[in-house]
C-alpha cells in the first residue's frame, strides 16, 4: 500500500523554513563569491592562546594571507580565533562562518567578514564551495566531521580533489592507523583513498604544499 503523507502535517512554519534555507544560501553565495581563493581552517574551540596548536594555526593563516589566500573559519574561539587573528595581522581577508547553537558561540574579534547560519548543512556547503584547501588542526567531534565531509565528497567524486591536510602527526596517528589498519585491510576503502589526505606539521610546509597544489 502506497503511503500518503498527510497534508495537515505540513505546517506553515515548515513551509517557510524552505525560504529561510534559500535565504542562507543566497547570502552565503553573494558574500563569499567576492573573496579570493580561500583556505578553510578548522580545529578545537577549546585550544587556548599560547598553546602550540594555537600558535601554529595563527602562523599558518598569517603566511597564507600573505600569499593572497582568504582565511575562512567557523568564527568561534580556539583554533578559529587563531586563524582569523593570523589573517588579520597579515592584513588579509579574514572570514568567520558562525553557526547558531543552543549554547551561544560568540564570534571572535579578528573576523572582518562575518556570516551567521542556522543550518549546519548550508554552512558546510560554504566551507567547501569556496575553499581550495582544508587545514585541520587537532579538535573534537566537530573537527572530525569537518575532516570526513570533504574526504567523502572527494572519494565519491562529488567535488574536485584539493589539499586536505591534518596538522599534528602525534595527534592524528591513531586515526590514520585505524584508517589504514582497519578500513583498508578489511576492504571498506580502496588503497588510493588513503592518499586523499596528508599529515603535515609546520606552517611553512603546510603553506608550501598548498601553494604547490593550487597553482
Amino acid at each position: 500500500m502506497k503511503y500518503q503523507y498527510p497534508v495537515e502535517e505540513v505546517t506553515t512554519n515548515e513551509a517557510w523554513r524552505v525560504f529561510r534555507i534559500m535565504a542562507e544560501f543566497i547570502e552565503g553565495f553573494e558574500v563569499l563569491g567576492k573573496i579570493p581563493r580561500a583556505v578553510s581552517i578548522f580545529g578545537s574551540t577549546r585550544t587556548p592562546p599560547g598553546d602550540k596548536d594555537y600558535q601554529k594555526a595563527e602562523e599558518t593563516a598569517r603566511r597564507l594571507a600573505r600569499e593572497g589566500y582568504a582565511i575562512v573559519t567557523g568564527g568561534g574561539p580556539g583554533i578559529m580565533e587563531a586563524a582569523n587573528k593570523g589573517a588579520t595581522m597579515a592584513k588579509g581577508v579574514s572570514v568567520g562562518i558562525n553557526i547558531e547553537l543552543p549554547r551561544e558561540q560568540k564570534p571572535n574579534k579578528y573576523i572582518k567578514t562575518y556570516l551567521n547560519f542556522r543550518y549546519f548543512f548550508v554552512r558546510k556547503v560554504m566551507f567547501v564551495k569556496y575553499a581550495v584547501a582544508f587545514v585541520i588542526f587537532p579538535g573534537g567531534f566537530g573537527t572530525l566531521d569537518e575532516f570526513f565531509e570533504p574526504l567523502q565528497l572527494i572519494q565519491t567524486h562529488k567535488i574536485k580533489p584539493f589539499p586536505l591536510i591534518l596538522v599534528g602527526k602525534d595527534y592524528w596517528k591513531g586515526l590514520v592507523d585505524w584508517i589504514r589498519g582497519v578500513l583498508l585491510t578489511r576492504g571498506k576503502i580502496s588503497p588510493e583513498d588513503v592518499n586523499l589526505f596528508c599529515i603535515l606539521e609546520e606552517p611553512e610546509e603546510i603553506v608550501n604544499f598548498i601553494k604547490e597544489k593550487t597553482k
